[in-house]
């Protein structure tokens, strides 16, 4: 048999271990061959081969006539993802052909991570800066709670010990975009509230409240892109993708709960403690 005659290959999990398998379907015409060559070799070594190397050797088991079945044994999902992304390419119809390569030494990498947080944090300035500048004291706000923001965020990276990637890093800056918009919401809201004529403390309230829709949906759809993303990358071995979601998926977490728990904490103690009277100066109405 060839991979040619492999019609399907996707990493599946045991009902009954919970393992992870490597489950596989056949074309008609490998299901014929695959099921009179198990028949006859049960309990036999059956040898799987990608350029004339062994990548596999399962036991097969018992006859396998339906045209699909399993491979199993001690694998974690990156393994057996590794397995089925060969299986795959194996199952091409056209060999494949290495027209170039080139090595990459490690300075290339740490520059490109060192130029990344360097872009970063030149990011970060010019946000907090802006913030301040046009939101005055609701963007002052703000940019503590940004602060602490991106404290809890490497606080957890470092706790589970991940590694930051350059996806990884862009997951993170991306998600600081959504911190802000969540922080931005909610100061419109407060000004709308404070033109119409409404006292401080009953436009702070309501601007919370009419601006958790807008954050919710948003966050929410973001949630779930990146739960996909993540999918995607565990399915299909890409853990370029899977580092960019995983970090995008927690930086938008820790954000809502930052916009709403540390941001909304923060001005009401400062508006009850400086009681502002001069709306238009500090809140730019």
């Amino acid at each position: 048999m060839t991979g040619a005659d492999l019609a399907a290959i996707g990493v599946d999990v045991n009902p009954l271990t919970g393992e992870p398998v490597v489950a596989f379907k056949l074309t008609p015409e490998g299901a014929r061959i695959f099921s009179d060559y198990t028949s006859t070799h049960s309990g036999q070594i059956l040898g799987i081969a990608l350029d004339k190397q062994i990548i596999s050797a399962p036991k097969i088991g018992e006859p396998i006539t339906s045209g699909s079945g399993d491979i199993e044994g001690n694998f974690t999902t990156e393994s057996a993802n590794a397995l089925a992304i060969q299986l795959r390419y194996g199952s091409l119809p056209v060999p494949l052909e290495v027209v170039d390569s080139r090595y990459i030494g490690p300075t290339l990498g740490e520059d490109s991570l060192q130029k990344s947080l360097i872009a970063g944090l030149v990011g970060m300035i010019v946000v907090i800066l802006f913030m301040a500048i046009y939101y005055r004291l609701p963007g002052f706000v703000a940019d503590i709670s940004i602060l602490i923001y991106a404290a809890i965020a490497f606080a957890i990276f470092k706790y589970f010990h991940f590694t930051l990637t350059l996806p990884g890093i862009a997951g993170f800056l991306l998600s600081t975009g959504a911190a802000l918009d969540a922080n931005i919401l909610i100061f419109e809201r407060i000004k709308e509230e404070l033109r119409s004529g409404l006292t401080l403390s009953n436009a702070l309230e309501k601007g919370w409240k009419r601006a958790w829709s807008s954050i919710r949906d948003s966050n929410i759809a973001t949630i779930i892109t990146s739960a996909i993303l993540f999918w995607f990358g565990s399915s299909f071995g890409a853990t370029i993708v899977k580092g960019f979601s995983l970090t995008l998926f927690l930086g938008v977490a820790i954000s809502l709960f930052a916009a709403l728990f540390v941001t909304r904490t923060l001005l009401t103690l400062v508006v009850e403690r400086f009681k502002p009277t001069n709306l238009e100066k500090w809140f730019g109405i």
